[in-house]
């Protein structure tokens, strides 16, 4: 089996009107389909897709499954984005740091998941480690 990378993240939203706003308003994802509850968008060579669950139930931290969801971004753009998450009021998870080889910020999206910006990548953070 030869696997050539990561693909996407599907993510469980209560509200897709919500999340859109989050997602491709505030944060700069591409929307390329809108259906009545889904949404694909696009970001670097990333792709997600929303997925409208209305009767969700919340979020539980101490449960078997994905921490977070991480994606790349510039070191240049990095201090006016966290600027932005700020003055609107995005809940953050970790202030802004320098770590792993790295800057790294993480916040809440609409529904409790865990983003982080982060402008590394796998080969500095591995410096880190030794």
């Amino acid at each position: 089996m030869k696997v050539t990378g990561f693909n996407h993240v599907t993510i469980r939203v209560k509200s897709l009107q919500k999340s859109l706003a989050f997602y491709q308003d505030l944060l700069g994802m591409t929307l390329v389909h809108l259906g009545r509850t889904d949404a694909y968008l696009s970001w670097g060579e990333a792709w997600v897709c929303l997925i409208e669950i209305q009767h969700a139930k919340e979020h539980d931290n101490n449960r078997v499954g994905i921490d977070h969801i991480a994606f790349s971004i510039d070191e240049q753009d990095f201090p006016e984005t966290v600027n932005r998450l700020k003055r609107e009021n995005v809940p953050m998870v970790r202030e802004p740091v320098l770590r792993g080889g790295g800057y790294s910020v993480q916040f809440l999206d609409p529904d409790g998941i865990v983003i982080e910006l982060f402008t590394g990548n796998l080969e500095k953070r591995m410096r880190n480690w030794k």
